[in-house]
């Protein structure tokens, strides 16, 4: 500085128009590199907006996809309870037909125990004096339990013939009196 002063103060016209072409060039120089600044901070600037965009962009969409990601985690949950109640609802239902079943084949070994079972076919023969009345309840009894029949029933139909037969051998044979 005091060089730059001592020359405007003391020095030559050769000295002043050095310092006059210097001083020019450096004010070009300044606006040039002043005009280069700007264009770089308008550059920064667009980039700056642009970059400020895109991340707006990219925050909608991991805003978006976050909710998507929610939405079929919801989704799924629902779907996930829907299976585990219908698993549920047929575990309940099994469990019940199974009771079911239990009842309806305790009921089926009842009736054959108590129906099949104590049935003493030799009542259905009782005061039966001759091979004549033998014969007439005899098909009597195959009319009513006949297996066609709605109260027909094969087994009974099978213990009413073994009876008839042994009660005709004896019959036969009279030992039956």
């Amino acid at each position: 500085m005091e060089n730059f002063e001592e020359t405007l103060v003391h020095g030559s016209e050769e000295e002043l128009n050095k310092l006059k072409s210097w001083l020019f060039q450096e004010n070009i120089r300044i606006i040039t590199a002043n005009k280069e600044l700007e264009q770089m901070q308008e550059q920064f600037l667009k980039e700056k907006v642009q970059f400020q965009n895109e991340m707006k962009a990219l925050n909608r969409k991991i805003t978006s996809e976050r909710q998507r990601l929610k939405e079929d985690n919801s989704f799924f949950a629902k779907k996930m309870e829907i299976l585990q109640n219908g698993f549920a609802q047929l575990d309940l239902d099994r469990r019940r037909l199974d009771k079911e079943w239990a009842k309806l084949d305790a009921k089926r070994e009842m009736m054959n125990q108590s129906s099949y079972g104590r049935v003493d076919v030799s009542l259905f023969f009782k005061g039966v004096k001759s091979p004549l009345s033998l014969k007439k309840r005899y098909k009597d009894l195959i009319k009513i339990f006949h297996p066609d029949n709605v109260s027909g029933d094969n087994e009974i139909i099978q213990m009413i013939n073994k009876e008839y037969e042994g009660l005709k051998a004896e019959f036969e044979t009279g030992k039956h009196a």
